[in-house]
């Protein structure tokens, strides 16, 4: 009989986020969302800006979902092991709505440097920033009041 979690790690270049068993994980790629379930055939996968949803298997202690918003890295799948190397990455449950407003606003008042010398890839840097923030302010709104 298949084995109904796999073992899931989260890593960033600072620390080791998460290493539990897992039912699901929904991953952010940089083209899109896709899903990991338990016996999926090996893949390594970019990560984009977004949502990592995990589904803990039921009756386990840790139970219930974890989601944290990532930016950038690599996703692998080998055997019963998913790996997930990212750039950034931040514990919904930590997100404060009003932080997440301020790098907002912030963000949103930024604009390309007369002096740039790549005027295009700073254009690209502060529209991440804008979108990361977005983010932010909408994960921290739907997590509000469920506590950790």
């Amino acid at each position: 009989m298949a084995s109904k979690t796999f073992r899931c790690r989260l890593v960033t270049p600072t620390e080791s986020l998460l290493d539990e068993q897992v039912a699901y994980a929904s991953i952010p790629a940089w083209d899109g969302l896709f899903g990991i379930l338990p016996g999926r055939a090996p893949i390594v996968a970019r990560l984009g800006l977004g949502e990592l949803s995990l589904r803990f298997p039921e009756g386990g202690a840790a139970g219930g979902t974890r989601s944290y918003l990532v930016d950038g890295g690599f996703a692998q799948m080998a055997g019963d092991t998913l790996t997930i190397l990212a750039e950034r990455a931040t514990p919904t449950e930590t997100l404060v709505e009003a932080s997440a407003q301020a790098e907002l606003d912030a963000a949103s008042k930024k604009t390309v440097g007369a002096n740039a010398t790549d005027r295009q890839a700073e254009l690209e840097r502060i529209n991440r920033e804008k979108r990361r923030a977005a983010l932010a302010v909408r994960l921290a709104r739907a997590g509000r009041g469920k506590g950790i």
